[in-house]
């Protein structure tokens, strides 16, 4: 073990994954919780769904909120194999990507 002192630096690596888990594997699934009511589902769901979204258009090479339409937005859900989303999901996905980062 390595000892450090005041005045070096802290070690900038990052600590492992865990052994068998994919950085892009997804997570396990948990159940939501229960006793909401039903709209707080649907807008977990959107929010859910929108995300999935955003993070498809710009791996895919959207520059920002500006240059994706409804048209492109669902056209990308097809290629994800989801279900085309309503036109409030659409503007929820442009607001993920007006976001800075």
């Amino acid at each position: 073990m390595a000892v450090l002192h005041a005045t070096e630096p802290l070690p900038t690596v990052a600590p492992a994954d865990p052994p068998g888990r994919q950085p892009s594997a997804p997570l396990a699934k948990r159940r939501l919780p229960a006793g909401r009511p039903r709209e707080w589902y649907v807008r977990h769901n959107r929010r859910l769904k929108a995300m999935r979204l955003a993070i498809a258009l710009l791996d895919a090479g959207a520059h920002g909120p500006g240059f994706v339409h409804d048209r492109t937005i669902r056209a990308a859900a097809v290629r994800l194999g989801i279900h085309p989303p309503s036109t409030a999901t659409c503007r929820m996905v442009r607001q993920l990507m007006h976001y800075p980062r």
